[in-house]
């Protein structure tokens, strides 16, 4: 084969791997405070969207014991910062989940990778770039004093999760005024969570958009509901997810619905995909000013 033939094919190799790169989706799962079930939702949609062929990273930002690693029935002994310290390899600091899901517990390592040179930076960047995954998953949550943390305001897409309750609702709607008003956040999905019909939930994501609608420019976009359901809270007891544990469960059925409708679900220009574009964006929006979750 002649040099030139070598190089072109060389050439092409290294685009299709940027496109590769560039097509991984990233979505961060976020809410009130507590109780509206984020970490069940990240779990399931993971564990749907991996058995219709999907390689899922989950960051997780969780710090309770009822987290990610702790839902999947996995244990995480080392977390981003041990990577952001060269402590560990990233083999070392991922832990593998049932249906080959990758967890990296990342609580602690935001503010350590803004100390970071521009170099070193550029080391954890490549290396997550590396890993063969299509879809990032990332379990956010709110700050100790209500804030908004950056991985909410880096991702590709945010999904707000909401229940039943008027305080999730408030949470809610706060949450996508201030990501909005503050952040520059434009689109936003909802996933109707904890309630006992569909039109329970179609009535409470139709309140949401008819506020959101007069008061804010955005574009809010409705994935769907999961409803009550003992397999989904025998599941979790289980230490695992309900989509692998009883997958002919209503909850289950829902998950898979709300995998394929995320895959299906349009984009704007805003924000593009890829790890290593989400990694900028994670890094500049850590040093902005938190503004703080209330109403």
């Amino acid at each position: 084969m002649s040099r030139k033939m070598i190089d072109q094919a060389s050439g092409l190799r290294e685009l299709a791997a940027m496109q590769a790169r560039d097509s991984v989706k990233v979505f961060t799962v976020a809410g009130g405070k507590t109780g509206v079930g984020k970490t069940s939702i990240v779990v399931n949609l993971a564990t749907a969207l991996a058995k219709i062929g999907n390689r899922i990273l989950i960051l997780d930002e969780n710090q309770h014991h009822n987290n990610v690693s702790a839902n999947l029935g996995v244990k995480s002994h080392y977390d981003l910062v041990h990577l952001i310290k060269r402590e560990q390899s990233l083999d070392q600091v991922l832990v593998k989940a049932p249906d080959d899901i990758l967890v990296l517990t990342a609580a602690r390592g935001i503010h350590s990778l803004t100390q970071l040179s521009a170099e070193e930076q550029e080391s954890i960047i490549k290396c997550l770039c590396e890993l063969p995954i299509d879809v990032v998953l990332v379990d956010t949550m709110i700050g100790e004093m209500g804030h908004v943390l950056p991985f909410s305001l880096a991702s590709q897409q945010v999904l707000i999760t909401v229940s039943g309750s008027s305080k999730s609702i408030t949470d809610a709607y706060t949450l996508i005024k201030i990501m909005s008003q503050e952040y520059a956040r434009q689109d936003f999905l909802v996933i109707v969570n904890k309630v006992k019909s569909e039109p329970d939930a179609q009535s409470i994501y139709e309140n949401i958009a008819k506020v959101a609608k007069q008061h804010l420019t955005v574009r809010l976009e409705y994935l769907g509901c999961v409803l009550f359901d003992e397999k989904l809270h025998r599941a979790s007891q289980l230490c695992r997810s309900v989509v692998d544990a009883f997958p002919a469960s209503t909850s289950a059925i829902e998950f898979k619905q709300l995998a394929e409708k995320l895959l299906r679900c349009s984009y704007s220009n805003q924000y593009s995909g890829g790890v290593d574009n989400f990694m900028y964006r994670l890094i500049r929006t850590s040093h902005l000013n938190k503004v703080k979750l209330s109403v």
